[in-house]
């Protein structure tokens, strides 16, 4: 290669690096937002029920890249979709130092009130949502305040409870997996999962909500469909490949649906960044879930 191409190349793969670099940090993260839709079809499930289910999760807010105005409009896109039921899965609160400006979140819940469906709209809490609750980690308990807000705004927060929709479908949420932090890759659960499933009638239809997808292998397979998101989709993620997934599983519980046994688990990409605001491969997303015999 002559001097001339090299320097060609070098500039070249310059200028790629630093087209991922504003793509990943500033367009990606900040800019997009899709729906990305995923059809699931389970055995137990009843032929007469077809379920739609809108899906928010991580939304880390906080500006610039997660600013109030933002979610109004993500808000907005959702009740659009005419989804039978919505889930908020966790982690509303900043998970990044990265931040212009944090959003209180009393002001996120505020926000996410207007979400409308006829089923209802139904929250879980996530990690961040626990750590960052300096009060709860003290207690090693809760109350938390992302809970207490987003009662106080209609928004029902399902901490190892189960309820029957109008519909007949039971909804049930768990609480958190790394609710207590100790220390560096030490933590205590709030989650109760044979206490949760406890309150489904044993032949209902029943959904789970789990903001961490790693409680997946111990959901038996009465519960038609698993719903989590808590990984980002690895948040980089490129040709369906992760290099860092916060799961003990690796790529197995990434990012969307995955069938196991007979078993129904699927993963949202979600919306927020943790530890850095990039995203990459991973574009923010409306999860719907339509769910059928």
């Amino acid at each position: 290669m002559t001097r001339r191409g090299f320097i060609k190349g070098l500039l070249a793969t310059m200028l790629a690096g630093l087209f991922a670099s504003l793509y990943g940090f500033f367009i990606e993260p900040a800019l997009r937002l899709r729906v990305r839709k995923w059809a699931v079809r389970a055995d137990n499930w009843p032929k007469d029920r077809l379920m739609r289910i809108a899906i928010l999760t991580d939304l880390h807010m906080g500006e610039p890249h997660m600013s109030r105005d933002r979610l109004r409009r993500i808000v907005a896109r959702t009740n659009a979709l005419g989804a039978d039921v919505i889930v908020v899965l966790g982690d509303l609160t900043v998970a990044h130092p990265y931040i212009t400006r944090a959003i209180p979140v009393a002001d996120t819940a505020a926000i996410l009130a207007a979400l409308r469906a006829p089923l209802g709209v139904y929250g879980i809490l996530g990690n961040h949502d626990w750590w960052q609750d300096l009060a709860a980690q003290q207690r090693g308990a809760g109350p938390v305040e992302t809970a207490v807000v987003l009662e106080q705004n209609g928004i029902p927060v399902l901490e190892n409870r189960a309820l029957e929709l109008p519909n007949g479908v039971w909804l049930a949420g768990l609480a958190d997996q790394l609710a207590i932090r100790h220390g560096p890759e030490n933590y205590t659960g709030a989650d109760d999962l044979p206490g949760t499933l406890a309150q489904i009638p044993e032949h209902a239809p029943a959904i789970l909500l789990a903001h961490e997808p790693d409680i997946f292998p111990q959901v038996p397979k009465r519960v038609a469909l698993t719903l989590s998101g808590h990984t980002h989709g690895g948040q980089v993620r490129l040709f369906g490949y992760s290099p860092v997934v916060p799961s003990r599983y690796g790529n197995r519980y990434a990012y969307g649906p995955v069938a196991e046994e007979g078993r129904h688990l699927v993963v949202s990409g979600g919306i927020g960044c943790s530890k850095l605001p990039l995203r990459l491969g991973v574009v923010p997303e409306i999860t719907v879930v339509e769910l059928s015999a």
